[in-house]
């Protein structure tokens, strides 16, 4: 018998003499013909990001000039104008513009109609009538939200709330009600699934309200080396570098790493799911079911 130990390679993804990479399948391997399935392999060994990669037939009329104004203010504490900068200068310095063409980080944070371009980057909410995901009866749908992020953000989030039930947290009977799943929870988990998911993958963030718990399913398993148990004490490998670092500036986004302990601490029953297989990462959190 001879052990052979082969170190982990640091220019993945790996080809063999003749061009061709492979990936384990089981017992066997297969080949990796799909370009969307290179790009994800590229991605997770930190050698392309998404939100870099340019988006053809954008220019710089597809941004939101009021938006992007806000956003400016809000991480410089000057106006462009006070920065004696053009919206064209100020975005190729934050990595939005390059060549006359907006990068997907800047289409999805300050684009003004950015499924124009990528149209299935939406969200999708369904409140199901029973706890199965092939009902065919729902109590409240809509088409797929679009919009930037913060657009998707605010529509997603009014979807959530008011299909949730409010609660009678203290004894007195003129205490405000709150929701049964904590907006703190929500709105981490919401904001995770924006900033984190996989886009490479086309897909949309689906979440699903059911009798009792919600679901938000993001596109894409963990990055990289990330586990349930180390994003679970704060550990953080952004995968959308320019949306994570200029998120903060428009969403409620803090980027420390510290979202999903504080989603936990808010709602100790939240399950997290990384599914390898399809691709997924899941967050379930219980509802007060009568």
């Amino acid at each position: 018998m001879i052990v052979a130990h082969i170190s982990e390679g640091t220019s993945k993804p790996h080809m063999d003499n003749n061009g061709i990479i492979w990936v384990k399948n089981g017992s066997d391997k297969r080949k990796v013909i799909s370009k969307e399935e290179i790009a994800r392999l590229l991605q997770s060994s930190g050698n392309l990001f998404a939100d870099e990669t340019l988006v053809t037939g954008t220019t710089l009329h597809d941004i939101d000039e009021g938006l992007f104004q806000n956003f400016i203010v809000a991480k410089t504490g000057k106006s462009s104008a006070e920065l004696k900068q053009s919206t064209a200068s100020l975005l190729s310095s934050l990595g939005m513009l390059k060549e006359g063409k907006l990068s997907l980080g800047g289409l999805l944070l300050l684009g003004k109609n950015p499924q124009q371009f990528r149209p299935v980057f939406t969200v999708q909410c369904v409140s199901m009538v029973g706890n199965d995901i092939s009902s065919h009866a729902f109590r409240d749908k809509e088409d797929p939200f679009t919009g930037n992020l913060k657009e998707l953000y605010d529509k997603t989030l009014s979807f959530i709330t008011r299909n949730l039930k409010k609660v009678q947290k203290e004894e007195s009977f003129n205490s405000r009600p709150k929701l049964e799943i904590p907006i703190e929870t929500i709105e981490e988990l919401l904001v995770n699934a924006l900033i984190h998911r996989d886009y490479f993958i086309l897909s949309s963030i689906k979440v699903f309200i059911f009798d009792n718990r919600m679901e938000i399913i993001s596109p894409g398993k963990l990055p990289n080396t990330l586990t349930l148990d180390n994003i679970k004490i704060g550990t953080s490998i952004p995968r959308n570098p320019i949306l994570f670092t200029n998120a903060r500036y428009i969403l409620p986004f803090v980027g420390v790493g510290s979202g999903i302990p504080r989603a936990l601490q808010n709602s100790p029953d939240l399950e997290l799911i990384n599914d390898t297989d399809r691709e997924l990462f899941i967050a379930v959190i219980k509802r007060q079911t009568p």
